[in-house]
């Protein structure tokens, strides 16, 4: 598992992404917490964070988060997200050779804090990392999911000019949280 995640973070960084990983989810939500006192989430417009339903929140008390941290919010709609400079989601798959993420996201939760925010972390349990596409989509069940999203570093283009611009059309940053840890049962990790 080590060199299948050192290979994922070599290439999620090669195209601007932030890897950290995590022993524990309570490590893991520390160093949310901190990331966003450190960015300066708060009330006050376009300084907000909204994060999407998700198996990591399981056994978090939202309300108390939400007290700690003034501007974290877990109402998500389109205004909040469009107004939020963090969005936080917990994704389905890593794919180590190329970096890139996999989201079912038939939710529009999911879609929403993970596009229109200025920063987006995506969560994932490190044992949801494949070495490649072909093992991700062994993965996918079709039948099961109307909506794929596949994100390979924050968003980027290089219509304007030719030149890469970076954020455009979705976040201008993504921080990736792997966090280890057993899945005794759906939504639970210890």
């Amino acid at each position: 598992m080590n060199a299948v995640f050192e290979t994922f973070k070599l290439r999620a960084e090669a195209v601007s992404a932030e890897v950290h990983r995590f022993p524990r989810k309570n490590e893991a939500l520390d160093f949310i917490l901190h990331y966003l006192h450190d960015v300066g989430i708060s009330e006050t417009p376009q300084t907000g964070a909204v994060w999407a339903s998700c198996p990591f929140l399981d056994g978090f008390d939202q309300k108390q988060l939400s007290s700690q941290l003034p501007g974290l919010s877990f109402d998500v709609n389109r205004e909040a997200s469009a107004e939020a400079k963090v969005g936080i989601s917990q994704l389905d798959w890593a794919i180590a050779n190329t970096g890139t993420l996999v989201q079912d996201a038939a939710r529009v939760d999911q879609r929403l804090v993970s596009t229109l925010p200025l920063i987006h972390i995506a969560l994932i349990r490190s044992d949801r990392l494949v070495p490649d596409l072909p093992s991700a989509l062994s993965k996918i069940r079709p039948e099961q999911t109307n909506y794929i999203s596949f994100i390979t570093g924050p968003s980027r283009t290089a219509d304007i000019e030719r030149v890469l611009t970076i954020g455009v059309h979705g976040p201008e940053k993504l921080i990736i949280v792997f966090f280890d840890g057993v899945c005794d049962e759906p939504g639970r990790v210890n």
